[in-house]
């Protein structure tokens, strides 16, 4: 098997595994801690870690992963993921709800650097992996495929992880689920460092700030349009949709499931991209990403006025729009994956996705916090309206330029 092959093989099973962890672990900490008696506000903040833990860890773990090698960056991330888990295993609301709650904190702290060390590293590995291999498929063509499918895959596992978690929790409680996870990731970690090149991904990383926060326009601007296109995901994800239908008495395995399958359907979407959008050349796509942001504007102002007129089958609809609405958002995460790999630096490949990803980190942090306020503020329908304004900020930003123009603003 070619060595390229084989490496990225080895990156995405290690992704897989981690990111099954990674979703199971968010909807045990959302519904044990809900049943515990956390209010959904409180809920939201047991997160703000987790992803503010990002913004940071994205752009240091793309210049260690540079300096050092993703393989060690991988390896480090899969450590601090297992000390996550252990500590968040012991923790006890006996304790009172201050200690309890900021013990929490910091677990989910932790999980949330060892998922942005693992996903910078990862799709860095992606680029270099794909460089390597010659054909008669363009390079344009096979990145968006390797890139798309890397993604949607890991997205649809993170699903699975989601029902993996509901299940764990309601067979094996709070505890065990963790520990459980802990051993799955001991395993994978002994894989990934028995068969990754030492320094796989080392480059010559940049030694000034400003030349690291020195990007070019397409990373900027894709990076500024990444925080309210996810923000606007979690805002109504992350804790709205869980507890709105837990409280309207579906079980821990329906809440699950639900989520669990409207995460593989987005996952599987993301990994069909090039064949829903065939035309593989970045310019083409660039041009096009603008679109479709437009059209998932539409979906939640619709769905947030179906369910403030309760109307007749309102939950249905809203589920279906919410299926929807994965389906628009999945082609646009899709366009921007590809074009932050083909446009970040080939020198500072995994510098440039942190830099992207931390921009992401943000607008989850702000989704985040904004689900459990607005839930809290005026139920799921609040949620639905900060979607759609967060989208429609979007839009409006992504009219502050030119795409196709700043394409050509590549950097080699």
């Amino acid at each position: 098997m070619n060595s390229s092959i084989k490496d990225y093989i080895t990156v995405t099973l290690n992704y897989w595994v981690f990111t099954f962890t990674d979703g199971a672990l968010r909807i045990i900490v959302l519904l044990h801690f809900y049943k515990e008696g956390f209010s959904p506000f409180t809920i939201a903040l047991l997160f703000l870690s987790y992803e503010f833990a990002g913004v940071f860890t994205n752009l240091i773990g793309g210049w260690l992963s540079t300096n050092y090698g993703i393989k060690r960056i991988l390896g480090i991330g899969l450590v601090i993921q297992s000390l996550g888990l252990l500590c968040l295993s012991v923790v006890n609301t006996a304790w009172g709800a201050v200690i309890a709650t900021v013990w929490i904190l910091c677990c989910q702290g932790l999980c949330g650097v060892a998922k942005d060390f693992t996903k910078t590293a990862s799709k860095s590995a992606i680029k270099l992996t794909s460089d390597k291999l010659d054909g008669f498929e363009s390079k344009d063509s096979r990145l968006f495929r390797w890139v798309a499918w890397f993604t949607g895959s890991k997205n649809a596992m993170k699903g699975i992880g989601f029902l993996g978690g509901g299940l764990l929790l309601s067979v094996f409680g709070f505890q065990n689920s963790l520990w459980l996870m802990v051993f799955l990731i001991v395993l994978i970690f002994i894989y990934t460092m028995a068969q990754l090149p030492e320094m796989f991904g080392k480059k010559k990383a940049s030694r000034t700030i400003k030349s690291f926060f020195s990007k070019n326009k397409v990373v900027n601007n894709l990076a500024l349009i990444r925080i309210f296109l996810f923000g606007a995901r979690d805002v109504w994800f992350v804790v709205a949709l869980p507890v709105f239908l837990y409280s309207s008495g579906w079980t821990f395995i329906q809440v699950s499931g639900l989520i669990a399958f409207w995460t593989i359907f987005y996952g599987f979407i993301q990994a069909v991209a090039p064949k829903i959008i065939p035309e593989t050349e970045s310019r083409v796509i660039g041009k096009r990403l603008r679109n479709w942001m437009f059209g998932l504007c539409v979906i939640p102002a619709i769905l947030y006025f179906i369910v403030v007129s309760e109307m007749p089958l309102s939950e249905a609809y809203v589920i279906f729009g919410l299926f929807l609405f994965a389906l628009l958002f999945a082609i646009n995460s899709s366009f921007q994956s590809f074009l932050i790999v083909e446009y970040s630096s080939k020198d500072k490949t995994a510098e440039d996705i942190g830099f992207y990803y931390s921009a992401n980190a943000i607008g989850r942090f702000i989704g985040t916090l904004l689900s459990g306020y607005l839930f809290q503020l005026g139920g799921f329908s609040h949620a639905l309206f900060g979607s759609a304004l967060m989208l429609i900020i979007g839009c409006i930003v992504s009219l502050r330029f030119n795409l196709e123009e700043s394409l050509s603003t590549k950097k080699l």
